[in-house]
């Protein structure tokens, strides 16, 4: 489990396909604190670590995961940097929201403006997800937990703060980006609550 607070930006840096595909993930996180099997949520998707470095991590990634995120296509490339989080711990402060690291589907960035100080970004859902999105409900977006500012059919508003451009790669957004999307843990249960009931 995570909390969609971004705690590094990694940089990727080989990867190779095998079978699976495999990525080496430059880090600032010191990896004699991280263990085999250990599990990072890379622009939001839960990856196991599987080889350790001095300032790297590789994982290795199933073509199912590929499908269903930003990492198939030309979406992870060598140099792309992405929004790194750990695995919370008993104790951690839970600053975000509940984030599983099982990712959604992918949305589209189809608008970006300034708004003072902040940047507005507009991003479009698949339909089937967009009705677990709600104005000032939670999202994670590439691994980041937001709050939704407004809703009209399939797209959705977000608003960036200075801060949190400069310490996730949302500071590079840009339009047509494909975007992991995670819904709100509890939107998804309160939909399959009300099927059955």
């Amino acid at each position: 489990m995570f909390t969609g607070i971004v705690t590094d930006i990694g940089t990727i840096t080989e990867l190779e396909q095998q079978g699976d595909l495999r990525a080496r993930i430059k880090t600032g996180y010191d990896t004699a604190t991280i263990d085999i099997g250990a599990s990072i949520a890379s622009d939001g998707v839960c990856l196991t670590v599987i080889a350790l470095g001095g300032d790297w991590y590789d994982v290795q990634i199933s073509a199912e995961t590929v499908s269903k995120t930003n990492i198939g296509g030309n979406g992870w490339t060598v140099g792309k940097r992405v929004n790194l989080e750990r695995a919370l711990k008993v104790g951690d402060e839970l600053g975000g929201h509940i984030v599983s690291g099982h990712v959604d589907g992918v949305a589209e960035v189809v608008e970006i403006r300034d708004e003072g100080d902040s940047t507005r970004v507009t991003l479009r859902a698949p339909k089937d997800l967009a009705r677990f999105i709600a104005p000032k409900g939670s999202v994670a977006l590439n691994g980041t937990s937001l709050t939704v500012n407004d809703v009209e059919g399939c797209d959705f508003g977000i608003n960036f703060i200075p801060h949190t451009k400069e310490v996730t790669t949302w500071g590079d957004v840009a339009v047509g980006n494909a975007v992991n999307l995670e819904i709100d843990t509890l939107a998804r249960y309160v939909a399959r609550l009300n099927e059955v009931a």
